[in-house]
C-alpha cells in the first residue's frame, strides 16, 4: 500500500460532512471509544460546520471502494489571529502505519501556512493509546508545552503541542 497513490479530499459538501460524521463515531477510528460528551458533540456537528466557517477546514482520505479511513481538521483560533488549532486525526484501524496521518498533516500544514497561520497548536491524551500521536508531533516539529492534569476524564492528562510556522 502506497500513500503517493491516494488522493487527499478537501470537504466541500454536505454529504461528505455526514460521512466524516459516520467515521469518527465508528469503533475504527479512535482506539479509545470513551469519547466525552464535547468530542461526540464535535464529531456530530463540526463537519458540517466547517463548511460555512472560515478558516475550519476537513481532509479525508478514501480507500478504493470509496470509504473514509482517515480525517483531520483545523480551525483558526477563536481571535483570528493567526493561529491555528488542529483539531482530531483518525485512521482506520486497518490502515495504520501506511503515512496516510503525514499525508494528511501536510495538507492541513499547507493550508495553515497559507492563510498566513503564526503556529499550530494541538493536543492530546497521556493515556498509552496516543503514544503514536505524540510521537507524530514531536517528529512534525511540534513541542510539548503543557499538561492540563485530569482534564478529560479523572487521571487523563491533556498535552497540548505547539509548532510555530515560519514566514
Amino acid at each position: 500500500m502506497q500513500v503517493s497513490n491516494w488522493t487527499v479530499h478537501e470537504l466541500t459538501n454536505e454529504k461528505d460532512a455526514l460521512r466524516i460524521t459516520e467515521f469518527y463515531l465508528s469503533p475504527v477510528s479512535f482506539d479509545d471509544q470513551r469519547h466525552t460528551p464535547g468530542e461526540l458533540e464535535h464529531f456530530r456537528h463540526a463537519p458540517m460546520l466547517s463548511l460555512s466557517q472560515r478558516n475550519h477546514r476537513h481532509w479525508y482520505i478514501e480507500n478504493e471502494t470509496g470509504d473514509i479511513i482517515a480525517v483531520t481538521s483545523c480551525k483558526e483560533n477563536e481571535h483570528q489571529s493567526g493561529g491555528f488549532l488542529w483539531d482530531y486525526l483518525a485512521v482506520h484501524r486497518e490502515y495504520r502505519r501506511h503515512g496516510f496521518a503525514k499525508v494528511l498533516f501536510q495538507a492541513l500544514e499547507t493550508f495553515a501556512r497559507s492563510a498566513e497561520g503564526r503556529y499550530i497548536l494541538t493536543y492530546t491524551c497521556d493515556l498509552p493509546e496516543y503514544l503514536p500521536i505524540q510521537k507524530m508531533f514531536k517528529a512534525n516539529g511540534f513541542e510539548l508545552i503543557g499538561t492540563y492534569p485530569n482534564y478529560y476524564y479523572e487521571g487523563e492528562a491533556r498535552l497540548a503541542f505547539y509548532k510555530p510556522l515560519s514566514p
